[in-house]
This record gives C-alpha cells, sequence and structure tokens, in this order.
C-alpha cells in the first residue's frame, strides 16, 4: 500500500471516528505525520499539542490501520475513570472494540483478558495502577507486551516528577517498553508539559533525540477560550456572584474548587438557589460519577462541580465554560484543567475567582512532599530485615508515615528498584539505592515557583492565554486578543443582595458532624499498645460536633488563621463562642440529640472535660468556660498529659504511631475521676481541632474508662 493509499484509509477512519457521512473529514498535517510514523515505519512518537487537537484520533485511527494489518491490540495506558469511558464511546464511533481494565470492573477482569487472548479487543485501556499490581504485572503483563501492536501512553506528563501530576505507576511503563517486541510503536500524548517535562517524557519512553523518534509539538492557543479573572471580596460573593452569573453562562460547564468539602458546599448552595448542578469529587461513588458525567454529556445540568477528580481527558467538545473557585497552584495544571472547555465550540468562557484560602490549600498539598530520608531509610530496613513481605497496615506503624504517603513513596522506591510489590505486601531487593535530596529539593522549589507564577497569572495586566502559554515554553506565545486584559472584561463584579444574604447564610452556617474512630488502627501490638479490633460500646465516643472544616470555605477561612500554627494563644473570639453555642442548640435538638425527646436519644451532657494542650490552652479553656456557663454545667477538669509525656514525640503522621504516643501520654487524674462520679452522666469533651480523630478516640477512652456515661466530643475544626 502507498503512502497515499494509506492516508486515504486514515481519513475515511477518522471520518467514522468523528460521525462525518459527507466524507470530507481529513486529517491534520500533524496527525497525519504521526499516524505514519506509526503505521508505515513502526516509530515511537511524541505528540504534546493543546487540548482538542485531536491526539485521541491519532491512536484510534493507527489503532485500525494496524489492526488491518495484522497486529495486536493497543494497549493504552490512562490515568482516568472518565477519560477511559470517554475512549471507549469513541473507538465504538470508529468500529473499534474497546475494554478496560481498572479499579471499578474488577469482576469484568477474566472476561476482558480472555477476549483480548482471544483477539477480540482492538484497544485495551489500563489504569497506570495494574502496571504494578502484582498478578497483573507478573502473568497478564507478559502476555500483553508479547502481543502488543501499539502501545500508547495518554497523559504522559503524569510520567514526569518535574510535572504538575506525577504518578509513579507510570513509570513502570519503563518496563513494559523494555519486553516489546522490536518494531512495535510507541505513541505518548500531553498537552500540558514545558520543555523540562517533555524532554524527561521524552527520554523515559525512548523517544528522546538519540532514538529514530518523531517529537511532535505545536503552539499551544486556544482560540475558543476567553480567559479572565475576577478577585471579588470572599467567598460569600464568589458565590452569589456564581449564583447570579451561571444562567448567562454559555451551554454548560464545569466549576473547580479546590477541595471536596468546598465542591460539596457550592453544590448545596447553588441548588438552593434553582440551579442544576451535581457533585463530582474524590468521595463521589462510581456510580454517581458515571451518572453525573453521562447528565453534563447530555446537557441535563448546567454544571458539574469538581474538584481535580474531573480533569485529564474528560471529553465534551461543547462544553461552554469552566469557572475555577480558587485558584490552582500551578498554571500548567490550570491550563490543563480550562482545556476541557470550547474544544468543539467556537466560543468559550473561563473564569478565575481566587480565595484568600487558596494559598493555605496549596500549604497543606505541599506538605506531602517525598518523606525524609531517615523515613525512607526506616522503610527499607524495616522490609530487609521482616523476612516475609509487609504490607501497608503492618509497615505503617514501623515507619510513621500516613498510609497514602507511605503508598507513593513505596511506589516511587519500586520505580528505582530498591522495593518490589509482590503477593502480601512489599519486599526489599538488596539493591543500592541513592537518596535525590536535591532532586527533591528542586521539585519543591518547582512547586513553589509554579504558585508564584499562579500568583502572577491572576494579577497581570498582560495577555493571560499568552502567560499559560509561556508557562508551558510555547515558543509561539503572542498576545491572544480575547482575555480580559486584551480586550476587555466581559463580567461585572456586582452582585444581587438576595443571592449574597443566601450565600451568607449558607456559608456561616456552623455545625460539622464528627465521626467516632471505630476501630483502632492495626499494628499497635508492634509498638507495644495492647489494643485491637472495634473499639468496646462502653469505651467509644458519641458522634460529635466541630463548628466547620479548615478545607471549607465557608468556616473553614474564619478558623484557618485561629489554628495556624504561628497564631497567638488567646481567648476565643465571641463570633466563635456563639457560632459553637449555635452548633450545641441545634445539635441537641436535632435526630439522636440530647433535648431530642425521641427515645434512644443519649442523655443530657452533666459537665464540660479539656483535652489539655501545649499550644493553645487559652483558646480551649475560654471555650470550655464560656459553654460551661451557657449551658449551666460545670467545668470538671482536663484530660492531662503525663510528666512523661514531654518524651513522647506527639507529630506522628500515621495512626498506629499517633495512638501509641496518645495512650502512654494521655491520663485522667484522680480529681477528674472523682468528678466524673459525682456528676454521674455524660459529659462535653472540648478540643480546638481533629486532625486524626485519635486524640478524641484515646480521651473518650480514658473518661469512659473513669466513669463518663458518655462523651461528646466537640471541637473547633476538622481537617477534611
Amino acid at each position: 500500500m502507498t503512502n497515499a493509499d494509506l492516508r486515504s484509509s486514515a481519513d475515511s477512519v477518522l471520518a467514522r471516528l468523528v460521525g462525518d457521512t459527507t466524507g470530507a473529514a481529513r486529517l491534520r498535517e500533524d496527525q497525519w505525520r504521526a499516524i505514519e510514523a506509526l503505521v508505515a515505519d513502526k516509530r515511537r512518537a511524541l505528540v504534546v499539542q493543546r487540548t482538542g487537537w485531536g491526539k485521541s484520533a491519532v491512536y484510534f485511527v493507527a489503532t485500525s490501520l494496524l489492526r488491518e494489518r495484522g497486529a495486536g491490540p493497543t494497549v493504552i495506558v490512562s490515568p482516568l475513570l472518565a477519560l477511559m469511558r470517554n475512549q471507549v464511546e469513541a473507538a465504538a464511533r470508529a468500529g473499534i472494540r474497546a475494554r478496560t481494565i481498572n479499579s471499578s470492573n474488577t469482576e469484568e477482569w477474566d472476561t476482558v483478558q480472555a477476549e483480548v487472548a482471544a483477539g477480540e479487543v482492538d484497544v485495551l485501556l489500563v489504569s497506570p495502577e495494574r502496571l504494578n499490581n502484582p498478578d497483573f504485572r507478573d502473568e497478564v503483563l507478559p502476555k500483553l507486551s508479547a502481543t502488543t501492536g501499539l502501545l500508547v501512553v495518554d497523559e504522559a506528563h503524569c510520567i514526569s516528577d518535574w510535572g504538575h501530576d506525577f504518578r509513579p505507576d507510570y513509570r513502570r511503563l519503563r518496563t513494559m517498553l523494555a519486553e516489546l517486541p522490536p518494531g512495535v510503536p510507541v505513541l505518548a500524548t500531553t498537552a500540558t508539559a514545558n520543555a523540562r517535562v517533555t524532554a524527561d517524557v521524552a527520554e523515559q519512553l525512548g523517544t528522546g533525540a538519540d532514538t529514530d523518534a518523531l517529537v511532535l509539538r505545536g503552539p499551544l492557543d486556544r482560540e475558543s477560550l476567553s480567559l479572565g479573572v475576577l478577585r471579588l471580596p470572599d467567598a460569600a460573593h464568589r458565590l452569589a456572584w456564581l449564583a447570579d452569573h451561571l444562567g448567562e453562562l454559555p451551554g454548560s460547564g464545569i466549576v473547580y474548587t479546590l477541595t471536596v468539602a468546598a465542591a460539596e458546599e457550592v453544590t448545596a448552595y447553588l441548588r438552593q438557589c434553582g440551579h442544576t448542578v451535581a457533585s463530582y469529587t474524590g468521595r463521589t461513588e462510581n456510580a454517581e460519577r458515571m451518572q453525573a458525567e453521562e447528565d453534563l454529556l447530555a446537557n441535563r445540568v448546567k454544571a458539574l462541580v469538581a474538584t481535580s477528580a474531573l480533569g485529564m481527558g474528560f471529553d465534551k467538545p461543547d462544553l461552554g465554560f469552566v469557572v475555577h473557585l480558587g485558584s490552582p497552584s500551578s498554571p500548567i495544571a490550570y491550563y490543563q484543567q480550562v482545556g476541557r472547555a470550547g474544544r468543539g465550540v467556537a466560543h468559550a468562557e473561563v473564569l478565575l475567582l481566587p480565595g484568600r484560602e487558596d494559598e493555605a490549600i496549596w500549604q497543606y498539598f505541599a506538605s506531602v512532599a517525598f518523606p525524609p530520608e531517615e523515613q525512607v531509610r526506616r522503610t527499607l530496613d524495616a522490609l530487609a530485615t521482616a523476612g516475609r513481605p509487609l504490607s501497608l497496615p503492618a509497615l505503617e506503624p514501623i515507619v510513621d508515615l500516613r498510609r497514602t504517603r507511605l503508598e507513593a513513596m513505596l511506589k516511587v522506591l519500586d520505580v528505582d528498584g530498591a522495593v518490589r510489590r509482590v503477593k502480601g505486601g512489599w519486599t526489599a531487593t538488596g539493591q543500592p539505592w541513592v537518596y535525590e535530596a536535591e532532586r527533591y529539593a528542586w521539585v519543591a522549589r518547582q512547586r513553589a515557583a509554579e504558585q508564584h507564577a499562579m500568583r502572577d497569572y491572576a494579577t497581570t495586566a498582560g495577555c493571560r492565554m499568552e502567560f499559560l502559554r509561556r508557562q508551558l515554553d510555547d515558543e509561539e506565545a503572542a498576545p491572544c486578543g480575547r482575555c480580559d486584559n486584551c480586550a476587555g472584561a466581559r463580567f461585572g463584579d456586582a452582585v444581587s443582595t438576595g443571592a449574597l444574604d443566601t450565600a451568607r447564610g449558607e456559608l456561616g452556617r456552623p455545625g460539622v458532624e464528627v465521626e467516632p474512630r471505630k476501630m483502632w488502627p492495626t499494628g499497635l501490638a508492634a509498638v507495644g499498645v495492647d489494643l485491637k479490633g472495634r473499639i468496646p460500646q462502653g469505651e467509644l465516643a458519641f458522634p460529635g460536633r466541630a463548628l466547620g472544616r479548615l478545607s471549607d470555605i465557608g468556616w473553614g477561612n474564619r478558623l484557618r488563621p485561629l489554628l495556624a500554627a504561628q497564631a497567638p494563644d488567646g481567648p476565643v473570639p465571641d463570633d466563635v463562642a456563639n457560632a459553637v453555642v449555635s452548633v450545641l442548640a441545634d445539635w441537641a435538638k436535632g435526630p439522636g440529640g440530647w433535648a431530642s425527646g425521641e427515645a434512644d436519644a443519649a442523655a443530657r451532657p452533666v459537665g464540660v472535660v479539656t483535652v489539655a494542650s501545649h499550644s493553645r490552652p487559652a483558646l480551649i479553656q475560654s471555650l470550655a468556660g464560656r459553654i460551661a456557663e451557657v449551658g449551666r454545667m460545670p467545668l470538671l477538669g482536663t484530660v492531662e498529659y503525663t510528666s512523661e509525656a514531654a518524651d513522647e514525640q506527639m507529630s506522628h503522621t500515621n495512626s498506629a504511631q499517633r495512638v501509641k504516643g496518645l495512650h502512654r501520654a494521655l491520663t485522667v487524674s484522680p480529681e477528674l475521676a472523682a468528678a466524673l462520679a459525682a456528676a454521674g452522666g455524660p459529659v462535653l469533651l472540648v478540643d480546638d481541632r481533629q486532625d486524626t480523630g485519635w486524640t478524641l478516640a484515646v480521651a473518650a477512652r480514658l473518661l469512659r474508662r473513669a466513669g463518663a456515661e458518655g462523651v461528646f466530643p466537640l471541637v473547633l475544626a476538622v481537617q477534611t
């Protein structure tokens, strides 16, 4: 077949893919160059092109042509379920049979693998996490590598720890690449990679300058996007503005928030204002996510209020707007998210509404960087001396890392060859490993530079699209003529009194339920604590209350500065104390509350107990005193720290180590025990915040064992 015939066949596949019955569809020249390299020349290619350019068309058209020539199935490594679902539907339009293996369809894995083996699957979409699942890695991946006709790495910036969304699992692709038979083409695609990330990805995937590879990097301007920034006084004004103007925005779209709590708050408020919206976060159940995606695709909702869980690859060509309530920490991540809009329409609105809480949220996420060398070495030593695989729950109490951070660290070590995931957990390989302190520090500085750039984006007087393109090292960056700085602002900052009052009422409504810990963490025996399993009913705290979440945009904005590490200690402010009293009043009257009149309602608290604090004793004591005064209850005393507690390191990050420290450090004095016995009922347990819930759990256990008939935890804030 000549190249002209191949081009004609490729255009025919494209027509099926886009639903063109006229035969007028034609590949862009760079799309054709990539397909030609993959199909005719069996080369490797790296495509860095803007969202909406048509990267998926490249690998679907190439797949169809390769399959016609007898090649094995295409394997696409794809990071998000939403992206997978879009890709399966797009493939079907072109007559391409696509299946997935991911965390949401485990019951289908055997069937899918059998279909692949039988040659019934043209495209297999695999989540990067599967690449290091022991069964998949050892039994499925070798067979897959031997028969793959084309390997596609979608959202390839995830492979680079210089990028904004590094994922260690992606690095396992180097193993798969090494096992591919000679002549199997490889395609890597991304829309969000600057020059440094592009070079890193090219090197890792073998598509660098020293190989016979094709690198296609195009201009990143999105002619359909009109960018703008609207600075409003506070969260209430931002919500009110959105309620007033959401209906004016074109079509349907996405409202991004930085946290799950904010997404849930905004969704509730917009629904209250009559807007048809749905929430989409990392906590949303898979079935609800699928329904939300379908509703947005079918324009049954005006917007999804989403976190970054709805990000890469979600494909709705007519998405009319993207609004950010809060600024992402990276202009590259921001460009990636706004790229969801305007892919198939002439005009789409992109608006950033930055908030004063943004930087506090950035700092929190930055705090989960790669652990210090001491903790990494401790992990390697524990694995080396265990004599057996250790699971995450078994490792957690030994190395003092929270589970999500521990798992991420192990994945990096796995990629570096120092550990290996096997059935039953992780083992050390014994290979030498070097802690790349300079590299990790550079990445941290890079994150800080990105945050600085995002501040500059919000305040620049220059072209906003040009600014983003320069952040991505786009050499063709130039003023767009469309953004608010180029063409003038399209939206004013006025909000209606009604919307503002409703927003203030919604954000100012105090009270969050605090669910008590019900199970002791695993691994306590390994650290010398004789506690395990379910916490006995007689030692369990009742469900509690908090004034707000530190991650929300209502009370969170008031509580963050009050509870910040550098904040001075002092009496509780009147507005905070009054709001806590409102929480208590609503709590007492609510379902199951002590004043609800229900037969199974817990008895009314008969006294107030505090948790001792090294950093905020005045705040906690004054809060407890105000509660005792208003509730006409005695202040019974404090769960204290023992004299040996000064030797305990209380800044533990994982559950087992935290409980170990608290178990040894907290105590109920004889005087408090006597006061509990005399009071004869449940108590309110007052603390400043709940981070993990273990302080409240251990203190409640001590109080229950000392004679309290029940413990109602009450804190100012919860972390999430």
